[in-house]
């Protein structure tokens, strides 16, 4: 039954994510947006652990594939993550989307049942989304340490502060190699 209303409630939160995954228009997107969300591309699997709250402790692993969509910055995400013997389909699309930055949305977005991407930005090897859902806001940072890594905090705003609320860990399974050039 946690398991459940976990998978349902909580993690939606989280993946708008784990996934993984800004000015005017996408001619003014930075290359280096460009270049970060290329590296977003491929499998990714990994660990990741409810911090805070309710069911502050429980363990999921995520499974997800990243792709760029064709023509735009952004990227998109498709998997899902598993508590136990139950599964949860998770899937997320990010683009960017003139001077307020990123836009998007995890599942069906707030009109459904999961979350908007309202803003984001891009800064090196790191990206930050801004998330909303009615009366909750929050947001997620992504960070590549390397081209084989993406740690993922989701943080929620209680009160005037940000609490971080779910972490990620998560690897490369592919054996595509990013950014390097061949002979």
């Amino acid at each position: 039954m946690i398991a459940r209303a976990f998978l349902s409630a909580i993690l939606p939160l989280g993946v708008a994510i784990a996934a993984l995954p800004v000015a005017a228009g996408d001619a003014l997107a930075s290359d280096k947006d460009k270049r970060f969300f290329r590296t977003v591309e491929g499998e990714w699997s990994g660990p990741g652990e409810i911090v805070a709250g309710k069911y502050k402790g429980t363990r999921f692993t995520c499974t997800f594939k990243g792709a760029t969509p064709d023509g735009k910055v952004g990227m998109s995400l498709d998997g899902g993550c598993r508590v136990g013997l139950f599964t949860q389909k998770m899937s997320a699309k990010v683009e960017h989307s003139g001077r307020k930055g990123y836009r998007g949305s995890f599942m069906d977005g707030s009109n459904g049942e999961g979350l908007d991407v309202i803003g984001g930005t891009v800064n090196g090897r790191k990206v930050t989304l801004t998330l909303n859902r009615k009366q909750l806001n929050g947001a997620m940072l992504a960070n590549l340490p390397d081209d084989d890594t993406m740690h993922v905090t989701v943080s929620v705003k209680v009160a005037s502060q940000m609490v971080p609320v779910i972490g990620m860990n998560l690897k490369r399974v592919d054996t595509r190699t990013v950014g390097a050039i061949s002979d």
